[in-house]
């Protein structure tokens, strides 16, 4: 079972990194996360029934753990990010490039996090490329509601994005 985790891990291991990022804005709890979900995928493939794909059910795995992780750090006092880097204002060329980069980014997690959480979690797995289907199977909604949450979701996030 540990080389097939591995393997697991090898494949999906970026994709559960971002779902603990559309979670979570403190570097440092967010790594906690993304722990806590590797454990959580490990403990539970001997369950693994094959009634979905293999993607599937760690994203469901993943996004029940960040749920629970916001839970439970709801009610503590919010950090301040240090997840952004300190360019210079100034920078010319490529590293101008890489803050307007890094700045976006930013402005899109944070608009992410926003969102209340089952909209974040059909956003996220939709931006995965997963199916309607496959996010309603996820979250344990209907195929059509997965589609009213997306489209709601994308329309704040558009409006969030248009005062930045």
């Amino acid at each position: 079972m540990s080389s097939n985790f591995d393997a697991i891990l090898a494949e999906y291991g970026p994709l559960l990194s971002r779902v603990a990022s559309s979670y979570e804005a403190n570097p440092a709890l967010r790594e906690e996360l993304t722990q806590d979900i590797a454990l959580a995928v490990w403990q539970s493939l001997a369950r693994f029934a094959g009634s979905c794909s293999i993607k599937t059910y760690i994203l469901k795995v993943a996004h029940n753990r960040a749920v629970s992780h916001v839970a439970k750090h709801a009610k503590a006092p919010a950090l301040e990010n240090i997840d952004q880097h300190d360019f210079p204002h100034r920078a010319e060329g490529c590293m101008a490039d890489l803050y307007e980069q890094d700045r976006k980014r930013q402005y899109l997690l944070d608009a992410v996090r926003t969102l209340p959480l089952q909209s974040r979690q059909v956003l996220t797995l939709s931006l995965e490329g997963v199916s309607y289907d496959d996010i309603a199977q996820i979250c344990g909604l209907t195929r059509t509601h997965v589609g009213v949450l997306l489209n709601r979701a994308k329309t704040a996030i558009q409006r969030s994005l248009e005062h930045v």
